[in-house]
């Protein structure tokens, strides 16, 4: 996980002025992890709505696995771990 620290000195005013809160760049941290740039208003609402924690678990589970697709991996295991299962 990012701190604000860390968000703030990767921000450039210039290149990112449609970002102003900090879901919105970790949104597009997500799109960015995830080589899904496309959909990045999707991981931009997630990461508004969706709880951190769930997020960097499914987050830290695709990166360990080996997976053709993984923004579907990624979406698989979010909704697993939003049911409340945890395995």
């Amino acid at each position: 996980m990012q701190n604000i620290g860390d968000i703030l000195k990767k921000f450039n005013p210039l290149e990112d002025k449609y970002i102003s809160r900090e879901f919105q760049s970790y949104g597009i941290y997500l799109a960015e992890s995830l080589g899904d740039y496309k959909h990045k208003s999707l991981y931009i609402r997630l990461a508004k709505t969706v709880p951190r924690a769930i997020l960097e678990k499914a987050m830290s589970f695709v990166k360990d696995a080996n997976a053709n697709s993984k923004p579907k991996l990624f979406m698989w295991k979010m909704k697993k771990l939003r049911e409340g299962e945890h395995g």
